[in-house]
Formats: C-alpha cells, structure tokens, sequence
C-alpha cells in the first residue's frame, strides 16, 4: 500500500533527519579517530607520524632511540588513548543515561553516588592494607562504586516516593553528603590515603596500564550492551511513567536495568579513572542538541562526544604546561564549566 500525499513529506523529514544524523556519528568518529593518532604523536617527547607508526609496528632492534620511542608509544601512549577513549565512552553514555531516566536535565553520574563511593573505598583499602598500585585498589573502586549505586537505587525505591526522580535525586545527595565526610575522616587519619586521594581525585587517564584497562573494558562493554537494550524503553519513560505502562514499559525492570548499566559503566570508568566531572553532563546536552530527544541517536552521540572530549582533554593537559602534564579531570573541569555558561546563556539546554 503506497502512502499518501500527506504521508510524504513526513517520511522524506524522516529519512532527511536519518541521515544527518548518520552523517553525524561518522564525522564524530573520524573526529575521535584523528585525536586518537594525535594523542600518539604528542606529549613531553614529540614524535613524528613515522616515528608512531615506527614504535606501533616495526620489531625490536638495537638502535637505542628507536627502542625508547616504541617503549614511549606502547607502554605510555596506546594505554592512556585507548583509556581516555573507552573512560569516555562509558561517562557520556552514562549522563546520558541518568538524565533520561531521571527526568532531570541537570544530572549526572555523581547523583548516584558513584564518585563517592569509589573514593571512599581507594581510601579505605590504601589506609587498612597500604595498597599503592592502581591495580591493587581499581577493584574496590568500582565495587564502592557499584555499592553506592545500589544503596542509592533502594533508598529510592522504598518509601511513598518510590520511583520518583526527586527522591532519587534525594538519596543520592543523601549518600553522597555521607560519602565524602566518611572520605574525608579516613583521608586525615592517614597519611597515605590522602596523598593517594589527591592524586585519584584530580582524574587522569595517565599511568594505567592495561591489566586494569582490560577487564574496565569488559565491564563498560556489559554496561554499554544493558544500555542499548534500554534505549526504547527511556523514549516511552520520558513520556511519563503511565503513558509508559499503557504502552506496555515494565517500568520498574526498565529502571533497574538502567541503573544496573549506570552503575557499572560510571563505576568502571571512575575506578580506573578516577572521579571526572562533567563529561556525562556536558556531552549529553550537546547530542541532545545535535540529535533530538530521540536515545536511539542521543546516547550513541553521547558516547563519541564524551570519548572524543576526554581525549582532547587528555591532549591539552600535556600541551599547556610542558614538559609537565595537566590531568585530564582539570582540564574537563575548566573547560567544561564556561561552556556549560555559554550553553545557558545561549539558551541551548533542552530538557531530558
């Protein structure tokens, strides 16, 4: 049955919108594929094209500064990209995330209380058994993490309010506030810890290696396949939750999927990363204003935006004060606030 004359022009807008934006995540990628060979080629040591493909691909030999430009490539620079790209993914996917099924345009990660309880758990673990290396402290990051996920999900969900976004914007502040004061008595008792608190808390893709960065990936990878098995649900939810049910949303299921996705794509990240703000708030507003409010388009650009904006982060840091570094975390947060400025007076944030 063919359409209609009226039918037409909505499909030719339909297919038109489809393909920009098409259009748009390939740009995107070849956006994050170009900062990625950049993040390569550039740090402390400039290195040429040649000298990247060189440390890349060609085999050991005895000339001694080519064996120091495959060590710098392979064991500094390939981590630290391939981490700034997956770290990235996982917080722009995630805001995205629990702006959507918070209702809530101004949320972010830290509402779940992710950032707290992954500080708390590093700075308990290093004052208890004096652990010093990433990957002795990375797991009970991400498992103080997943924890305060949960406690803040089952607050929320207990009570008159239960489901409501408010009230789950309520606990997470509420566990969050606890958190960090917990944090922050263990820290001063402990020398240690909080040394080891300012250097985590200050978020940097930086000096991870890939024992941690494989088996983060695997848990951003669960998390990002949870997330897209949610996508349709979050269009209806963000209807309302009663024009949901009647189209037939498990509203609950829905949101603890979500939540489930949240938590292990923040907490992952967060644990190798360290605490990193804004990227899921900035990012999601800006594919919301790229793509609609559609999530099956809003939260794959959310991914490519957080990746590329953390990489290039990543990139500056080591620019801007050579031969010293920046984290990563300080530059998000001092580029990410005036353009979040901007972006208000502008008048460009949309609603989740």
């Amino acid at each position: 049955m063919g359409t209609t004359a009226l039918e037409r022009p909505a499909a030719k807008a339909t297919t038109q919108a489809r393909r920009r934006r098409v259009v748009g995540l390939g740009t995107l990628a070849v956006i994050l594929l170009t900062a990625g060979v950049v993040s390569l080629a550039v740090g402390a040591r400039a290195l040429s094209p040649g000298e990247v493909w060189h440390g890349l691909f060609a085999a050991p030999d005895s000339d001694q500064r080519l064996t120091e430009i495959r060590l710098i490539v392979q064991t500094v620079r390939v981590p630290r990209t391939v981490l700034a790209i997956v770290a990235g993914v996982a917080l722009g996917v995630s805001g995205a995330l629990i702006q959507g099924y918070t209702r809530n345009p101004i949320a972010d990660t830290g509402l779940l209380g992710v950032n707290s309880g992954a500080s708390f758990a590093v700075v308990s673990v290093i004052a208890l058994f004096g652990f010093s290396s990433p990957f002795q402290y990375v797991w009970f990051a991400f498992l103080g993490a997943a924890v305060a996920g949960v406690v803040v999900f089952g607050l929320a969900s207990i009570g008159r309010g239960a489901g409501n976004p408010l009230t789950l914007a309520l606990a997470g502040q509420g566990v969050t506030v606890f958190l960090a004061a917990m944090t922050t008595a263990v820290a001063l008792s402990d020398k240690q810890s909080l040394n080891a608190l300012r250097f985590w808390n200050s978020g940097s893709v930086a000096g991870v290696g890939f024992d941690v960065i494989w088996p983060v990936t695997a848990f951003i990878a669960a998390g990002l396949v949870l997330a897209l098995t949610t996508l349709p649900a979050i269009n209806l939810l963000n209807l309302g939750e009663d024009v949901a049910r009647g189209l037939g949303v498990n509203v609950a299921l829905s949101r603890t999927v979500g939540i489930a996705a949240i938590t292990l794509l923040a907490g992952a990240a967060t644990a190798a990363c360290g605490p990193i703000a804004f990227v899921g708030l900035m990012v999601a507003h800006v594919a919301r204003y790229l793509t609609g409010p559609d999530y099956r388009w809003l939260v794959p650009y959310a991914g490519l935006l957080g990746a590329i904006v953390l990489l290039v982060c990543d990139i500056v840091g080591r620019l801007v004060v050579r031969p010293s570094e920046l984290d990563a975390g300080v530059l998000v947060a001092l580029l990410g606030a005036p353009f979040l400025a901007a972006l208000v007076w502008l008048g460009k944030f949309k609603n989740a």
